[in-house]
Parts: structure tokens; C-alpha cells; sequence
């Protein structure tokens, strides 16, 4: 929030088409501070007349969150950063879905004041449109005050190839409360998949945003705290639930979350397994991979998506290249803070710790999706408050299930 104004203007991005580029402008409030600011963008002139229009720009004020007290810090090699003011929150500009002004929102994203020492950023995506033609494109961004204005250059080089609709990296991101098609957009548009769709909703969210698997099967009722499940619905049952679905969809059963010390469940696990691959929907569990469920019956594993923490991997490299060796899929997940090492979802963490895992990590690891236990647990007031010390522990952990 106080750190020293730099001296770099000009935005220099490159993207392929169909790809989101991201960056940012921050206002400093230098010695007397800024009124009225607001910030605006040009279209793109790019070769032969084509253009990128200023309306594939989105733009967000980045609202400070306070973080009262530090994440758990295990002193390893990934350490939080700590209490203190973090740029998190993001308010569009305008509604993400409609592109319209928004309206009747508590909170504005412009114009706003900087007070003076302080800094303003805003946070600009950019979609480059499927059908830009390569080359270099550029414009402009300016940011008006009552003390003045300024305009600075935006160029970008767009690649002569397109991002595929559905990222390779398969995802589950669960909502507990705001399951809204609209609110799975904005994940898809993320380039994350939410848990479940409407099926009604299908059609639209593969055609437009890269839908390309779903939840398709009931929960057992077997958590980390609970080591019972209800009886394996039919082969009959599981087909039913999977013709409601769009074909084309990779179809998969979220049966059972975190049951790895639940050994007596595991028959069950395996007759859950066998009746859903016969409707052709894949077993998801969280859970490390063990040879007690390397076979359902058919010699096919009961789970095909090991979903594992960090540490949970670490602890059994061997069973995972054995499960990916028989064509099984290992999932990475995050949650609260696990270790020392691995990356860390919450807001008092560098935010490359977002990146990491989905990206780097996932492709050397040959881990093939990610999932998130719930991204909208909000507080009472989540604009002001990330703050949520005895809700998992005595430990805070400042963002924890309210992602979006």
C-alpha cells in the first residue's frame, strides 16, 4: 500500500489467441494525494486494420484486505508474509457478465481518492479474441484526476496460434451457496470448472467457455470424520444419472472426500466404483493411492482421480507412478496450511503460490487436475473481512474457502 512509485509506463504483453493477459496500473497518491480518479482504455490498432476493442478489457479496483494475524508459519521454505494490508479483493468496473455499468452495488470501483503515500492498483485482464490475426497490436490507457491526467502505451503482441477452449488441466472448484450459472462463467472464464452444472446449462457453458467435465453422481456421506457411506447406488441409477448430462462431458462421481484412514470402507469404495464405470462415470476421491483399491473387480482401479495434498503425495511417490502407470488420474488439492514447502491458497502468501501449483508443478508432476473444497465460505461482511481465526483452529487463515 506504501511502497515507493515505480517508473515503468508502457505495458508490454504477449498472447496467444483466445488467451487472458493480465497487468496492472497503480495510481500513487504521491505528496497531496488524488481525487476523482478513474481509468480508461483505448481499442487495440492492430495489422491491416484489425482491432481488439476496449471492450475485451476488464478492468477491477484492487480493494485492501487487512490480515489481523499471520497464517500458520511452519518456518520452511515458503514462509507467510504476514499481518498486514494486501491488495486481494477485486471490483469490477463494470458487471463481468454483461459488461454493463454496475448498479446498485455497495461497493464502486470509480472513481475513487488515493490518499497521499498510498497506492491505487487496478487490476486489467485482457481476452484476446479467437479470431485476432497475429502481429502487434497497441493503444493506450489513461488515468484521470483532479490533479491531472496521464496517458501511457499498451502493446501486444498476439502469437499466431489459439489457446483450446477447455485447458488440459481438469479442475473441480466447489460452491456451496452461489452455484449460479452466472458464478460458474466466471470460474470457466478463470479457466477453472466448477464441481457441478445444470445440465440445462451445458450446451452454452462448452460452447462458449471450455466446459468439458461435470459432476455426475451423488456423495457417499464419507469424510474425514465420517467412515461410513450409504449403499453403492445401481448400475441402473448411475446410467440415469449419467444421461441428464451433455454428451461430451468427461462425467465423474465426487463419491467420498479425505477416506484414506477409513479401511473398512474399502469394499464398499469398490462396489461404488464398479456400478458407476458401468454407466461410464469416473470415481473421484481424495485420497493417496493404495493397492487395496487398484481393483474394482474388473481389474480397472475403484478410484480413477486420486485427488492429494501436497503432502499426502510426498508420502507415497511409489503408489503414485504405480496408479498413473495403469492409466489412473492424480489431482492435486490445497487447503489451510499443510506443511512447510508446498504452496499455500491464502492471502498473506506471495501470490506466485497461486500460479505454481495449477501451472509448474502439475505439468512436472504429471498431476492432470486440481480441486478446491469451496471458494464463496463468506463471512457476514467477505469486502471487509478475510479474517477467520477459530474457524478451522485457533489459527487464522486469512482467505480459506472464499476464493471467488
Amino acid at each position: 500500500m506504501s511502497d515507493a512509485a515505480g517508473s515503468s509506463t508502457e505495458v508490454s504483453l504477449s498472447a496467444a489467441r483466445g488467451e487472458s493477459q493480465s497487468f496492472q496500473i497503480v495510481a500513487n497518491g504521491a505528496s497531496k494525494g488524488l481525487g476523482n480518479v478513474n481509468v480508461t482504455i483505448s481499442d487495440l490498432q492492430g495489422p491491416g486494420g484489425q482491432v481488439i476493442p476496449r471492450t475485451n478489457f476488464t478492468l477491477y479496483r484492487e480493494k485492501y484486505m487487512y490480515v489481523k494475524s499471520s497464517s500458520p508459519n511452519w518456518k520452511g521454505s515458503n514462509q507467510p508474509l504476514g499481518p498486514g494490508w494486501y491488495a486481494d479483493a477485486l471490483i469490477p468496473f463494470t458487471d463481468p457478465e454483461t459488461g454493463k455499468p454496475l448498479s446498485g452495488a455497495r461497493l464502486t470501483a470509480v472513481p475513487f481518492d488515493v490518499k497521499a503515500g498510498n497506492n491505487q492498483p487496478i487490476w486489467v485482464d485482457l481476452l484476446v479474441p479467437t479470431s485476432a490475426e497475429p502481429g502487434k497490436y497497441s493503444g493506450t490507457y489513461t488515468v484521470t484526476s483532479n490533479q491531472g491526467n496521464f496517458t501511457g502505451s499498451i502493446s501486444v503482441k498476439v502469437w499466431n496460434f489459439a489457446l483450446p477452449a477447455a485447458p488440459a488441466l481438469k479442475s473441480s472448484f466447489l460452491f456451496f451457496q452461489a452455484g449460479t450459472r452466472n458464478a460458474q462463467r466466471e470460474l470457466l472464464r478463470n479457466r477453472l470448472s466448477p464441481l457441478s452444472t445444470n445440465p440445462a446449462d451445458q450446451a452454452l457453458l462448452m460452447k462458449e467457455n471450455g466446459l468439458s467435465a461435470t459432476q455426475a453422481g451423488p456423495f457417499s456421506g464419507a469424510d474425514i470424520g465420517r467412515c461410513a457411506m450409504s449403499p453403492a447406488p445401481s448400475v441402473s441409477q448411475f446410467k440415469s444419472f449419467a444421461s441428464a448430462h451433455q454428451p461430451g462431458l468427461m462425467l465423474y462421481d465426487y463419491s467420498a472426500d479425505e477416506i484414506g484412514h477409513c479401511t473398512n470402507l474399502y469394499p464398499t469404495i469398490r462396489q461404488w466404483a464398479k456400478n458407476m464405470h458401468q454407466a461410464g462415470i469416473k470415481n473421484l476421491i481424495s485420497m493417496s493411492p493404495t493397492p487395496a483399491l487398484y481393483d474394482d473387480g474388473t481389474g480397472r482401479s475403484a478410484v480413477d482421480i486420486w485427488v492429494l495434498l501436497p503432502v499426502m503425495y510426498n508420502n507415497s511417490k511409489t503408489q503414485v507412478g504405480e496408479v498413473l502407470k495403469k492409466g489412473d488420474s492424480v489431482w492435486s488439492y490445497n487447503t489451510l496450511v499443510q506443511d512447510a514447502y508446498s504452496p499455500k491458497w491464502l492471502i498473506d502468501f506471495d501470490p506466485v503460490n497461486f500460479r505454481v501449483q495449477p501451472g509448474f508443478i502439475s505439468q512436472s508432476l504429471n498431476l492432470s487436475g486440481l480441486l478446491y473444497w469451496r471458494i464463496d465460505k463468506w463471512p457476514s461482511d467477505p469486502w471487509n473481512n478475510v479474517n477467520n481465526a477459530g474457524s478451522y483452529s485457533s489459527a487464522n487463515y486469512p482467505g480459506e474457502g472464499m476464493l471467488v
